[in-house]
C-alpha cells in the first residue's frame, strides 16, 4: 500500500506515557485549591475517557463550576507534564528518529492536551518533521474529539491534504480511531508481544517505530 501522509499518537508512540498517579496528584491539588476533596484518579479516568458529563455531574455535587475546574485542571495537567520531562522523568523513545527518514507529509493526532503535545516536541526536538498537529482540550468539545471519534484525524488528514494515510499508535482506541476515519492503521507493541485486545483488527502490528518507513516506502 502506498500511503501519502503518515499520523501518529503522541503517548506511547513518540514519547513515554505520563504517570497516572502524577495525573492524579495534580488533580488533587486542584480539589484542594477550590477547598474540596473530590476522587482525583476516579477523575482522571472520566477526564482520559473524554467523560464530561460524569466530571460535570461531580462538580456539580461539589458545588463547584464545571468549566472552572476543567480550566483549573488543564493547567495543572499541563504543568505536571511539562514538569515531569523537565526533571527526566519522562523521556522520548529512541526509535522515533526513524520518522526522519519518511518523505511523506506527517502529523501528530494525540488525546493529550495540544499545549503539552507541543512543547514536548519542541523540548525533544521533534517539531520540525510534523506538519501538523491535533490534540484534545479540557472542554466539552476537546473532549468529545478523544478517540475513537475521528474528528481530530480527519482534520489531520485535511490539514495535508491527505488521500491514503497510516495512522500510527499503541491502543485499541487508536486502531477504532483510524477505522471510523477510513484509513489504515499501524498497531505498536514495544515489548514485542502484543496483548492488547482489539475489536478492529490493525492493518500491521509493529514492534518498533523503525518498522514505519519499510511500510510507508
Amino acid at each position: 500500500m502506498q500511503y501519502d501522509t503518515v499520523l501518529f499518537d503522541f503517548d506511547g508512540v513518540v514519547v513515554e506515557t505520563p504517570s497516572s498517579q502524577r495525573l492524579a496528584d495534580a488533580l488533587e491539588r486542584v480539589y484542594e485549591r477550590l477547598g474540596r476533596s473530590g476522587p482525583a484518579a476516579e477523575t482522571v479516568r472520566e477526564l482520559m475517557a473524554g467523560d464530561f458529563d460524569a466530571v460535570a455531574t461531580r462538580c456539580r455535587d461539589l458545588g463547584i463550576e464545571a468549566d472552572a475546574f476543567c480550566e483549573r485542571a488543564a493547567r495543572e495537567l499541563v504543568r505536571t507534564q511539562c514538569e515531569s520531562v523537565e526533571q527526566g522523568l519522562r523521556s522520548a523513545y529512541d526509535d522515533v528518529a526513524a520518522v526522519r527518514s519518511l518523505e511523506v507529509p506527517l502529523g501528530i493526532v494525540s488525546d493529550n492536551h495540544p499545549t503539552v503535545v507541543s512543547t514536548l516536541l519542541d523540548r525533544f526536538g521533534f517539531r520540525s518533521p510534523f506538519e501538523t498537529v491535533r490534540g484534545c482540550p479540557l472542554t466539552p468539545a476537546g473532549l468529545a474529539r478523544r478517540k475513537p471519534d475521528p474528528t481530530n484525524i480527519e482534520a489531520a488528514l485535511a490539514d495535508l491534504e491527505a488521500e491514503s494515510a497510516l495512522y500510527v499508535g499503541d491502543r485499541a482506541v487508536d486502531v477504532r480511531a483510524a477505522d471510523n476515519a477510513g484509513i489504515d492503521s499501524a498497531l505498536l507493541s514495544r515489548s514485542g508481544t502484543d496483548s492488547t485486545d482489539v475489536a478492529v483488527d490493525p492493518t500491521y502490528r509493529l514492534s518498533s517505530l523503525a518498522a514505519v518507513p519499510s511500510i510507508v516506502d
